[in-house]
């Protein structure tokens, strides 16, 4: 199966993602966030990073579970800026 390209807003999107878990997960390092949510920490800082932008939806709520989060929090920051 070949996946499509990613588009302009799924990037965008990716990145405030990861911009939002960085910030909630402060001081606390990548290692043990990425344990508590059962994660490696590769793929949490990937994810960090936007070189993951689209994670699956159980690793988002892993993710936001381990850092206190609610989806609706995650929804918002990640939703599409007005234009």
């Amino acid at each position: 199966m070949v996946r499509s390209p990613l588009t302009p807003e799924e990037r965008e999107r990716g990145e405030r993602l990861g911009l939002l878990l960085r910030e909630a997960r402060g001081t606390r390092s990548m290692v043990e966030i990425a344990a508590v949510a059962g994660l490696s920490p590769e793929t949490l800082r990937k994810i960090e990073t936007g070189r993951a932008p689209t994670p699956a939806f159980f690793t988002v709520a892993a993710l936001a579970g381990a850092l206190g989060l609610s989806m609706d929090e995650i929804v918002t920051a990640c939703s599409p800026l007005p234009a």
